[in-house]
Formats: structure tokens, C-alpha cells, sequence
């Protein structure tokens, strides 16, 4: 039986590293002629995505699958570690990646009952390690921990710049609409990813872009389901297969569960859990990255005081302005909340710093999530039937707002135009009007958009198991990955 070896390299940060080690489990679990490893690139983004790699090497991981940390690239300082942070990364990794490819050449044609490397799998942004597979003659794919509309979003947006000379850094605050042809409706311009508005980011972003099109083929954490019209808009012809795998999502108890953190007491958010009435809570987190200065925080805590809804509500600390280092926990709420607020709100609400998102989700408690967006956020509200509240932040969460609102049906709208990034907040306040009344509507017991999750819901589950596409399209795709060996 030929044994196979898949290479997959996620970029490290949280929302990302999470979604590959998944998908190399499910490669495993699924076919017994592959193995897969994962290799960390370091320094990684964010403290939060540090933990999870060490709850990893501590944690049993299926046969034949291992996660190996690269050596850390020095040469990202502080200095470096912004704006130009990934092109110093994935130089510096490619000898490091091209050691451990020739390790495993070597020890094939040492023992040829060994496996052999078939493939490489980059994340989106990290295909610039293209070189060292193209230098082995082994084919690469990509894997995008983003929707299918957003990769279809990459690559119009890559062709309307290259040959159609379009300078998109001309979207920034424009009140256009652009035909994407991975979208059923137009998308105003200024809901486009952040990338394209700044020419350094927009650079990178158009390379990537490009890089897309000379994969084999492209993994996507989505399922047809939800994202049907973008997978079509796919099969153009001109973009490499696309692989509908997901919703990947990291279930309760499976490998490393990010309970045990110094600043929370994760027992005691579940304990707090147990004891409110089903779908009575409305759960309130912005991911790794998010986070709110005091004017807008104290917007929020009206908000969510004259809803009289029950909440669950992350609120962390935000970085300086000017530097770019994930939000902090708070020592004391107090100091940023409104004064009495955590009194008149004891019986109700309870506020907390680092969240264990999936397990609070996964809750039966959990009737609302108002949420930055993200895809692997959308993914897991979709998955526990948890209707969504839109607050989108920076990157592409714009633009999953719009798929989740305009496209799907499936979430309401606090601000889907509000954006920030990662070196600094901006001055825009949304509104206690504007919060309570999206925090009403998502938590509306009979609400069609509710009725349309829970059905996504069920068809989430249905696509992972047998007879389901996207289990068909893991098995395509694990057929064309084992036609390399031939």
C-alpha cells in the first residue's frame, strides 16, 4: 500500500493555525494511507496562538499525524513585526521548510515503506513557500480558512488591477458598488478587505491573489450548502479545483481546548452557563484581535443594560495606538465600565476577558452572538444554530458581514461598514440605539433569520458524514492528491 505525506503550513496566527491542524486531522481520520504534519511557523502573531501550540505538543495527536515548530526566524524584531512582518517570515522559513522536505526525501529512499511526500498544502498567505515545493517538483495546494466568495473576491479584485488597471486603493471610503462574480449581489465598495485600501497591504494582497491561480487546487473551510453561488462562480475554468472541506470546526474535547487560561476561570463561564434558561444569553466576543476603546465599550454596556437580555460578554484590553500587539486582559472591569454597571447587572450578565469560544457557542444557554465575523466564528455560530449580530472589525470580516446579512439571510446588522486595524482604533462610535436594537433582533425567539440558522445548522452536520458534498469533495480530493504518487 502506498503511504503518503502531506505538508501542510498554516500562517500562525490563531484563526488560522486552528482551521489546518483540524483539516490535517481529518485527512488522517479519513483515509489510513496518509500522514500528515503540520509545521508552525515562528514567531507566531499573538499570545493566545502561542498557547494553543503548547496545549498541541502536550496533547496526544492522531496516528500518523504530528505538528512540528519551525526554528524562529530572528530577523522579525519588533521593528520588522508590522506591516512588512510576512514577507520576513516566510523567507526566513523557506530554509527551514526546504531541511525538513529533504529530511523526509531521504528517509523514503532509505526505507521506500516510508512515506512519500505527495503534496504540500500553504495556507492563502503563505504560498510564497511555493518556491521550495516547486524546487522538489511536488505539487502544492491552498488552503483558505476564509469562504469561498472571499477567494473569488481575490482573485476578481487581482484581475481588475492587472488587466484592467484599476487602482483599488480608490475603494477607501468610496460609495460604489462592485460586481464580484463570487457574489449574487453587488457589494458596495467600502466593504471590501482592508487590504486594498493601503499600497503595501495591497501588494501583498495581489500577490497572494496571483499565487492562487498555480496552485492544484484549493481547499476552502466552507460547505456547498451555505456558499453553493461562490463554488459555482469557481468553476470558471480558469481557477484551480476548489475543495469544499469545511465547516471545520474544532469540537468540544477533540486534541487541545484553550479551557486553561491564567485570566479565566473557564469552569466557572460554563458553571455561570448552566444555570440560565436555553437560548436566554446572548454571548458577545470579537476574536483574537478585537477589542474596543472606552467611549464605545461604555455604548456597549447601555446597550446590553436597557436590553435586559441576559449576557456573556468578552471584553478585553486594547494595544496602544501605533502598535500592533493583540488586546490584553483587564485586571479590573471596573476601571472601564460604566460606574454600578456590573452591580445593577449581577443577576443578569456576567463580563469576562479571554473566552473559550466554541464551548460557550456549543452552550444550550446561547441564543445570540455578536460577533467581528470572522470566518471560522461564522463557521461555529453556524454549526451550534447561534444567530449572528455583525460587527465586523478589519481584514475581510466587511465583507463576511455582507455574505451573512445580504447574501445569506443568515445574521443581523449592527455596523457592517465599521473598521479598524490593528494599529489603532478609529474614532467611529456605534450607538447604544444602534446595538440594542440588532441585540433585540438577534435574540427574537421566532425569528426567520433564527428558523434559517438552525437549519444551516442541520445541514453543517449532514455534509461532514457520508453522502454528504463536502465529505465527497475531501474524498476528490484526497483521490487527486494520491495521484501524485503515480
Amino acid at each position: 500500500m502506498k503511504k503518503a505525506e502531506l505538508v501542510l503550513i498554516p500562517l500562525p496566527a490563531m484563526g488560522h493555525i486552528v482551521a489546518v491542524v483540524e483539516i490535517a486531522k481529518l485527512l488522517v481520520q479519513r483515509d489510513d494511507r496518509l500522514y500528515t504534519t503540520v509545521l508552525v511557523m515562528h514567531p507566531t502573531l499573538d499570545p493566545s496562538t502561542t498557547k494553543y501550540n503548547e496545549s498541541l505538543a502536550a496533547s496526544t495527536l492522531p496516528d500518523r499525524m504530528r505538528v512540528i515548530n519551525l526554528p524562529r526566524v530572528e530577523s522579525i524584531t519588533s521593528a520588522t513585526k508590522g506591516r512588512n512582518w510576512l514577507t520576513y517570515l516566510i523567507e526566513g522559513q523557506k530554509p527551514h521548510v526546504k531541511e525538513y522536505v529533504s529530511r523526509i526525501r531521504t528517509q523514503f529512499e532509505m526505507n521506500p515503506d516510508s512515506p512519500r511526500l505527495a503534496g504540500f498544502v500553504f495556507d492563502t498567505f503563505a504560498t510564497g513557500l511555493k518556491d521550495v515545493s516547486n524546487e522538489f517538483g511536488i505539487p502544492w495546494y491552498v488552503f483558505s480558512a476564509a469562504g469561498a466568495a472571499f477567494i473569488g473576491s481575490m482573485l476578481h479584485l487581482r484581475a481588475l488591477h492587472d488587466e484592467q488597471g484599476v487602482d483599488l486603493t480608490e475603494f477607501t471610503n468610496s460609495e460604489d458598488e462592485l460586481e464580484i462574480p463570487s457574489l449574487a449581489n453587488p457589494i458596495p465598495a467600502k466593504l471590501v478587505p482592508s487590504t486594498v485600501f493601503e499600497k503595501y497591504s495591497l501588494a501583498t494582497f495581489l500577490v497572494h491573489g496571483r499565487l492562487l491561480t498555480e496552485a492544484r487546487g484549493i481547499l476552502i473551510n466552507t460547505f456547498l450548502e451555505l456558499e453553493s453561488y461562490a463554488v459555482s462562480s469557481l468553476s470558471d475554468g480558469k481557477t484551480p479545483p476548489a475543495y469544499p472541506v469545511g465547516p471545520i470546526v474544532k469540537h468540544i474535547g477533540d486534541g487541545p481546548d484553550l479551557l486553561s487560561d491564567e485570566n479565566n476561570n473557564s469552569r466557572d463561564i460554563m458553571e455561570w452557563l448552566d444555570d440560565q434558561p436555553p437560548s436566554s444569553v446572548i454571548f458577545l466576543c470579537f476574536g483574537s484581535w478585537g477589542s474596543f476603546k472606552e467611549n464605545q465599550v461604555k455604548e456597549i454596556a447601555f446597550a446590553l443594560e436597557r436590553s435586559g437580555h441576559r449576557f456573556l460578554w468578552s471584553l478585553r484590553k486594547p494595544s496602544q495606538n501605533g502598535k500592533m500587539h493583540s488586546p490584553s486582559e483587564y485586571q479590573n472591569f471596573q476601571s472601564i465600565l460604566p460606574q454600578g454597571f456590573l452591580d445593577r447587572t449581577a443577576k443578569i450578565g456576567k463580563v469576562i476577558g479571554w473566552a473559550p469560544q466554541v464551548e460557550i457557542l456549543s452552550h444550550s444557554a446561547v441564543g445570540g452572538f455578536a460577533s467581528h465575523c470572522g470566518w471560522n466564528s461564522i463557521l461555529e455560530s453556524l454549526r451550534f444554530g447561534v444567530p449572528i449580530a455583525t460587527w465586523p472589525l478589519y481584514a475581510e470580516q466587511q465583507f463576511n458581514a455582507f455574505q451573512m446579512v445580504i447574501e445569506f439571510g443568515l445574521a443581523f446588522e449592527i455596523k457592517m461598514d465599521y473598521r479598524k486595524d490593528f494599529y489603532g482604533d478609529t474614532e467611529i462610535i456605534v450607538s447604544s440605539d444602534d446595538i440594542l436594537k440588532a441585540i433585540k433582533s438577534v435574540m427574537e425567539e421566532d425569528s426567520e433569520v433564527r428558523k434559517k440558522v438552525k437549519e444551516m445548522s442541520r445541514m453543517s452536520e449532514k455534509t461532514l458524514v457520508a453522502g454528504g458534498s463536502s465529505f465527497s469533495s475531501l474524498g476528490l480530493l484526497i483521490e487527486d492528491m494520491m495521484e501524485n504518487l503515480s
